[in-house]
């Protein structure tokens, strides 16, 4: 009797080990394992049916909480795609994107000042690379949503200035409000994580996600 309970502690042990790694079992090798544990058990103390019904929930749930893992994943790279197909219909389309800094280029530069409810009389300050304010738009007073404004690149005392970046900044009334530039889509990508971004002419890379206004 004294071989059977060795064998049956050496049985025990060793499931005892497999199952606190349940995350590398599968339903099959769980009930292999079980199926083993149970030959070699002591007759005189065989296994309780009541740890075996628990033992199986948790591999049941294991499996449960695998699959829907990857049906996550599944839909993770499903909407990956979806986001890409959307962004590379605005290839070739004007976009208006939250930015401090606009590019000069072509004598031009277009974008828009997101003005608030009440707000007064509006104002965009372009600024060179020195913090020097060259240009100063008056676009009047404003109805709230994005005004838009355009700089032929002349500054304040009629000169041309060079292309380039300028530094933007905006005001209504007596508050500072967010910029925006506008700029063509060149193309588009993927960035893992924060899902498809556009490449915009004059302005850069920016995530599908921070698009103002397509126009």
């Amino acid at each position: 009797m004294s071989d059977i309970a060795v064998n049956s502690n050496t049985a025990a042990s060793g499931a005892a080990s497999a199952l606190g790694q349940t995350k590398t079992l599968s339903q099959a090798d769980f009930l292999s394992l079980l199926i083993q544990q149970m030959r070699n058990q002591d007759p005189t103390q065989p296994m309780d049916s009541s740890q075996m019904v628990s033992q199986l929930a948790q591999i049941n749930q294991v499996s449960a909480t695998q699959e829907l893992q990857s049906s996550f994943d599944a839909l993770a790279q499903s909407m990956q795609g979806n986001q890409l197909l959307q962004a590379s219909s605005m290839v070739g389309r004007d976009v208006t994107v939250p930015s401090a800094v606009g590019k000069l280029q072509g004598g031009a530069l277009d974008g828009a000042v997101n003005v608030p409810d009440g707000g007064g009389r509006t104002f965009v300050q372009i600024a060179d690379t020195a913090g020097n304010v060259v240009r100063t738009i008056d676009l009047g007073t404003q109805v709230a949503g994005l005004a838009d404004f355009h700089w032929d690149g002349m500054g304040d005392n009629g000169e041309p200035l060079p292309p380039g970046s300028y530094g933007l900044a905006a005001q209504v009334g007596t508050t500072a409000v967010a910029t925006y530039v506008t700029g063509k889509v060149a193309g588009v990508g993927m960035t893992g994580a924060d899902g498809a971004y556009l490449d915009v002419d004059g302005f850069g890379g920016v995530l599908l996600s921070q698009v103002a206004r397509v126009n």
